[in-house]
């Protein structure tokens, strides 16, 4: 999914909770937000994403789903298993819909702790880590461990990091 589709699937999510008189908020994470804030890349696969009330927002994502021929989890909720505490702001705002998206530098620590190889992470992180104006794995570091426990962070993530400073 590109940006301009995303953002028109936003819009049809707002219009379905409408029909049904719901107001929602729904919080972006990872490719997503890296199409959208960062112009980091032309597209996603799926949106990750945290969604409130989740059982009301997972059908208006499924009937968004029928009318464009997606997959039913063209946005997910998957990204709960890495979510910590951070601050958001406001992306769009529609009339039953707001969107939110996180820091840079939460979105940073979310991805280093994720990174997965056949991805975009890495070079999601390296647009993060250069928006940010980082120059040292222990910036890198000292970003993660902010929201995540030294003992969360993985020895694979670890490596991933050191790694892109040697270069």
């Amino acid at each position: 999914m590109t940006a301009e589709e995303i953002k028109r699937y936003l819009a049809e999510l707002n219009d379905e909770l409408e029909l049904k008189s719901i107001k929602g908020e729904v919080s972006l994470f990872g490719g997503a937000v890296m199409c959208l804030v960062y112009v980091a890349r032309p597209a996603t696969k799926d949106v990750d994403a945290i969604f409130r009330p989740a059982a009301d927002i997972r059908k208006a994502i499924e009937r968004v789903a029928e009318k464009h021929d997606l997959e039913r989890d063209w946005m997910n909720d998957a990204v709960k298993g890495f979510w910590a505490e951070h601050k958001e702001r406001i992306l769009f705002e529609f009339s039953h819909l707001i969107v939110f998206v996180p820091d840079p530098d939460y979105l940073l620590a979310m991805k280093a702790i994720a990174a997965r190889g056949g991805t975009y992470d890495r070079e999601d992180v390296e647009k993060l880590i250069e928006h940010l104006g980082l120059t040292s794995a222990g910036e890198v570091f000292d970003i993660v461990e902010k929201y995540y426990p030294r003992n969360q962070i993985k020895p694979g993530t670890q490596f991933f990091i050191e790694e892109l400073f040697q270069e």
